[in-house]
């Protein structure tokens, strides 16, 4: 496929709304339309851009190349599902799905239909975390805090599934083993949800990984560090920014510490991710965020989740985990 593709967003709330003015901006892509059951929020959107606005995303079938799904997490199957019948490539935001059947139908139909599934996780594309990528070669323990000031969004789904999964996806990104144990702790605190959360990772060549989210923080944090064999990076997502520290050998001496920083080209994630998204259509190669590693990071995140059932259960703690 080549070419300006017929590009669409299908719900243009917070996240929605950024996916349409970057498709709007791309040379290639053409924005078709947004969809969004919201008909004044829709067409504000719409008419922004100068785009078709709709409420039901089945009138887009056929006229449409390529669509991003930003709608709550409860319809990603539906509308993925139902793009990918109808022909389109579909990037379907985080986590992939509610469950790993549903996850398991939307990477199974992309695949028979020949079609680019990518999942967003939108880290990956994060300029930082490209630049430390080439310096992981054998992670012992990562500290990972991702902390967010309370808001009214994304309150459908627990911490786990809102910030967390970013995490838990980065981290196995960087680890070439399988998870062997995982703990959890989360607790409930200005919704009858999960707020706040904590996870240990152990992985069988022995990796730790410790993760902390928090969405009713007093402050906005989203830090990894990551410790190997005489080296130590500290990447800071919102600075796009990457230190580090290396003992090296000094000839008849003690060995020294030096410390420096990455060299990271700042840009947009949300933009990167979107460009090769629709690269990997036109290509027809496989995304970076596959729909494979969206399905493994919605596995670890419902991990970490029936951890901490088991712990609130112990506890008498009342948490809704729907």
């Amino acid at each position: 496929m080549t070419g300006t593709l017929r590009t669409a967003v299908i719900g243009v709330g917070h996240l929605g709304r950024e996916h349409a003015r970057i498709y709007s901006a791309l040379e290639n892509s053409r924005l078709v339309a947004v969809c969004d059951t919201d008909a004044a929020a829709g067409q504000s959107v719409a008419d922004r851009y100068g785009v078709r606005f709709v409420r039901d995303y089945r009138e887009l079938f056929g006229e449409v190349d390529a669509a991003s799904v930003a709608t709550p997490t409860e319809s990603h199957h539906e509308v993925a599902c139902a793009l990918l019948e109808a022909g389109a490539s579909v990037l379907v935001e985080k986590p992939i799905a509610r469950t790993l059947e549903e996850a398991d139908e939307i990477v199974a139909l992309a695949s028979a239909r020949g079609l680019t599934l990518q999942v967003g996780h939108i880290e990956r594309f994060n300029p930082a975390f490209r630049a430390l990528q080439p310096h992981v070669r054998n992670p012992r323990f990562f500290e990972v805090h991702r902390m967010g000031i309370f808001t009214a969004r994304s309150l459908d789904i627990d911490v786990v599934m809102d910030l967390m999964v970013h995490e838990l996806d980065v981290v196995a990104t960087l680890v070439p083993s399988e998870v062997l144990r995982l703990e959890a702790v989360g607790v409930p605190i200005l919704t009858p949800k999960v707020d706040l959360a904590n996870a240990r990772l152990e992985f069988a060549d022995g990796c730790i990984a410790n993760i902390t989210a928090s969405r009713v923080a007093g402050e906005r944090l989203r830090k990894l560090r990551m410790f190997q064999p005489n080296e130590y990076y500290s990447l800071d997502y919102a600075e796009q920014s990457v230190s580090q520290a290396k003992l090296e050998p000094v000839p008849g001496g003690r060995p020294e510490i030096r410390a420096g920083v990455l060299d990271v080209v700042k840009r947009e994630p949300l933009l990167a991710e979107i460009e090769h998204f629709l690269d990997s259509v036109r290509a027809r190669t496989r995304p970076i965020v596959s729909g494979e590693d969206g399905r493994r990071a919605l596995a670890l995140a419902m991990d970490v989740l029936s951890k901490i059932r088991r712990h609130a259960d112990r506890a008498g703690l009342s948490i809704d985990m729907s």
